[in-house]
This record gives C-alpha cells, structure tokens and sequence, in this order.
C-alpha cells in the first residue's frame, strides 16, 4: 500500500538573503518602520516600492496582516455600518469578518461550478440589493472572467475590492491580479505565496484611499515617511478625522518578504509545475472533476481543488479519513462541521439573516481541497495523486 511521509504545513527555509537582512535589523534594535535615520528607508519601505513596482501600481501598504489589509480596505473605501456588501458565499473566513468588523451586511453570492463567483448571480444581486462595494475573494487562487467582472462593477458603479491572498502573481489577460479594481488585498501568512508567519499588503491606485489606510494603519503624522505613498497633501484634511486601527508591519518581516517577493514569479512556476502532475494523474479517473481553467487565466497552483460528483457525505468523509491514514491530507468543503481553515457560509453565525444558498451547498457538497507545499518534489506530488485516485477507486 502506497503511503506518503512528508507534512503537509512544512514551508520551504526562508530565503538566506532575507535570513541575513533580518539579523542586520535584529542587531540594530530598529524594528518599528518609522525608527528610521533621516533619508533612510526602513525594509518595511524598501519592501512597499518593490511590491508596487511588481504589481505596477502607484501605492502599497505593508500591514500587519491580510486580514487587517481587509479590514483596512473596507474603511479606506468609505464603507460605512450597514452598508451592503456583495461578496463570494465561497471563501474563508476573514472575508466576512472583515466585513462585519466595519458594520457592514455582507450579500453572499453563489459560487459557479469552476469555484469561482457566479456571474450571473452576482448580476443579479448587484441589480437588486443596492450594494456600492464588491468584495472579490479569488478563492483558492481561481480568477472569475474579469472581463465580465469589471463590467458588472462599471454597470452597477460598485467598487471593486480583490481579495488576491491566494492569487499573488497570477494573471488574467496577462494582467495581473490586484491591479483591476480600486483596492487590492494580499497575505504573506505562512501558507500564502510568500511568508513572513503573517502579514499582508493593501494596494490602490487612488492617492485619497492610499492617504486614508496609512492613517488608519497607525502612521500617527508620519505619513510623510512613506514613499510608495501619495504626496503629504493627500493627508491634510483626513490626518484629523481618521481613526489609528494600529497594524503596521515591522521591519522584521519586511526583511524577511523582500527576497521572496523578487523570487515570486520563479516559485510560482515552481507551483505550477508540481499542480500539473497532480491534474495529469487525477485528471483520468471517472469519479474525479477538475475544473476547466480558462486560457486568460494564468494561475499560481499552490493547491488543487477537485469535485467528486457522485459521492455523499458518508463517502467525502471516508475519502477525506482514508486518504488522511496514508498521509495525504484533504479539506472538505462542505462539511456542516467548521475544520481548520474550512468554513462554510452558515457557519458564521454571528452575521444575522443568513440566506439558504441550495447551489453553493451542492457544490462545496463534493469540493475537495489539498494545499501543495514546495517542500513537496514533483515525484512526490505523483504519489499524492496516485493514492488519491486509489483511495477514491476504494470508495466507490
């Protein structure tokens, strides 16, 4: 019987480079960004230039957290308490939270048999609920039609937050994910494309929201420090009124990113090579779908999602249980049951008047998910597959 051996939360070492730079910060006792020398650029900037200038965008904000960037975003935009806000009924749970930290009503919407947003009940609840934000969660890293997104967003004038903590370096039409609406989020949690234990950015290409989020991120009147930022006279009114939510990055994490954000595009490649070996193994078997991705879409496979149509509940748990004793480990969506880092819409119980979703149920009912580690081989990813498909072939 085929078993597998390697964990599935090891992360490769951090860069040495970003090792080196971190103890240069350590040994200087200058953590905070702004204890900085005049002229000096802390990491935390040098980082924020360097990751604008990747995604082609005027403004970042490095902050303590993906989810705080989130959180960050909603205010930044102008949300206000009720509001309404579409946003995927697939996603994780930040998403929401963020949502329900600024006071708003998220509006779920369906999800679509490729994982992404439903287009078409997305079209149909901007229409009808009134909503001015749009949060898009590019849930496990799989890109909707932006096409069609952005001109739903034009049609009913909603702005446009991404969620891109699993699309970081990923693309459609050859642009890039993060840079087509007025906000864009993403993490540098551990499991994310790049790692610094947590963190995240925000980026916009709107001085007045990029001036409104370094104030909320705890700039105190320092703004002027930031360099991927709009000028100071972007802060001269709303330094007075806008709240310090505090959650800045630190230098040390900053140290640690700049490496890997210069390494991005060649891990991505890494990761999608190895996702290419999974697909072409699971691919064949008859109770396995995979999503078609689209050619627009260039996507960084750090995990692989797979449906298993014809199985219930008993079978889901017995694959996912069966798999998890030869040491591959598997996510069920739709378990009623919140695990790890899986949640389902109506489990968030603290948001009021959930609606019944029958078609988001039916998906995630059979919806699979498996991170992919490079710490994992190419050879190891075909063992993986291959006690995938047999356990399956077990369950039938």
């Amino acid at each position: 019987m085929k078993v597998f051996n390697k964990p599935f939360t090891q992360q490769e070492a951090i860069p040495e480079e970003g090792i080196s730079a971190a103890l240069n910060v350590m040994r200087s006792g200058r953590l905070h960004r702004y204890n900085t020398l005049p002229d000096e650029k802390s990491e935390t900037d040098l980082l924020e230039i360097e990751f604008a200038e990747y995604q082609g965008v005027p403004y970042c904000l490095a902050c303590s957290s993906g989810g705080y960037a989130l959180h960050v975003a909603m205010r930044a935009a102008g949300v206000q308490s009720g509001d309404k806000v579409l946003c995927n009924a697939f996603t994780l749970a930040p998403v929401p939270g963020s949502i329900h930290n600024s006071g708003a009503v998220p509006v779920f919407v369906d999800v679509a048999d490729d994982y992404c947003i439903d287009l078409e009940d997305l079209e149909s609840k901007a229409a009808s609920s009134g909503a001015k934000f749009f949060m898009l969660s590019h849930m496990r890293g799989h890109l909707a039609d932006m096409d069609r997104i952005m001109a739903i967003c034009e049609r009913y004038h909603l702005f446009l937050i991404e969620d891109c903590a699993h699309t970081m370096g990923a693309s459609w039409n050859g642009k890039k994910s993060g840079t087509f609406g007025d906000i864009a989020c993403f993490s540098a949690q551990t499991y994310k494309h790049v790692n610094s234990g947590e963190g995240g950015f925000l980026t916009t290409r709107h001085s007045d929201v990029m001036a409104r989020a370094i104030m909320y991120s705890g700039s105190y009147m320092l703004y002027e420090r930031h360099f991927a930022a709009p000028p100071k006279e972007a802060f001269e009114q709303i330094r007075f009124d806008t709240p310090n939510y505090s959650g800045r990055m630190d230098n040390l994490r900053a140290a640690i990113l700049r490496p890997q954000i210069a390494n991005l595009d060649a891990q991505c490649e890494r990761w999608s090579c190895r996702y290419r070996v999974i697909e072409a193994i699971l691919t064949p078997c008859a109770d396995i779908l995979l999503p078609e991705r689209p050619a627009a879409e260039a996507f960084v496979g750090s995990s692989i999602q797979f449906s298993l149509l014809s199985f219930g509940a008993p079978q889901m748990l017995d694959v996912v249980k069966r798999c998890g004793e030869r040491g591959v480990v598997l996510k069920w969506f739709g378990d009623a049951e919140p695990k790890d880092y899986t949640s389902r819409y109506d489990s968030w119980r603290y948001l009021e008047d959930i609606p019944k979703l029958p078609k988001t149920e039916q998906i995630l009912a059979s919806l699979l998910d498996m991170r992919i580690p490079l710490t994992f081989s190419e050879e190891d990813c075909a063992l993986i597959a291959e006690i995938i498909v047999e356990v399956i072939g077990e369950c039938e």
